[in-house]
């Protein structure tokens, strides 16, 4: 079952809650190897958006979208607020007017997002970033959806596949970013990013099959 455009403005409410949820986890997370205002920025971020949709509410999920992007790229610090403000605006883009948010609507949001934030850095699958999370998760869920496999089973493989990926890189060395300066220092810890991107995708994911994804 598809979940119409116009009746998912939800999935963008979950998500402020889920950030504001996280947020003392995200920044224990970075505290390690970065600045430890992670989670402080991206709940920062999303409460505004949340307080803007508050009082002028989106049509559609795909204007919450933007307005989620937006806001992330104008009041978010450091890196994350271009990062995920551009996804964000690249997901709504993709969705536009489309009546539906169906398997391959949603294939084209990821695909969308991912591209966007390929276009901000050189970052790759490997160097300890939220496209350790991103790529494995777009792949999962096309996969998916290419084999012909129901919405809400798109979305559970592509969560779980999220989450491999930011545990993944736990083990791994920091390339990019003010924690490549440690070099093997920054082995050992989960990446903020990978965390903050597996937890978008699973708050999105659950989000979607409360509103009926089959």
């Amino acid at each position: 079952m598809a979940i119409r455009n116009a009746a998912a403005q939800s999935v963008v409410t979950d998500l402020v809650a889920a950030m504001n949820a996280n947020r003392a986890y995200l920044s224990e997370i970075d505290g390690a190897i970065g600045d430890g205002d992670h989670g402080i920025n991206m709940s920062k971020g999303f409460t505004a958006a949340g307080e803007r949709l508050t009082a002028s509410p989106a049509p559609r999920l795909s204007a919450a979208l933007a307005v989620l992007g937006q806001t992330l790229v104008e009041g978010v610090g450091g890196s994350m607020g271009p990062l995920y403000g551009g996804l964000f605006l690249a997901m709504s883009d993709a969705l536009g007017d489309r009546e539906a948010v169906d398997a391959e609507a949603f294939a084209a949001m990821l695909e969308a997002g991912l591209a966007s934030i390929q276009e901000v850095g050189n970052a790759k699958v490997g160097d300890k970033t939220l496209l350790d999370a991103l790529v494995p998760a777009r792949d999962a869920f096309v996969a998916a959806w290419k084999a012909g496999k129901p919405l809400a089973t798109a979305l559970d493989e592509m969560t779980s596949a999220a989450e491999r990926g930011r545990d993944s890189t736990k083990d791994m060395v920091a390339k990019v970013g003010r924690a490549s300066r440690l070099g093997e220092r920054s082995r050992g810890v989960l990446d903020a990013g990978a965390t903050s991107c597996a937890l978008i995708l699973a708050t999105m994911a659950k989000s979607l099959r409360a509103l009926g994804a089959g």
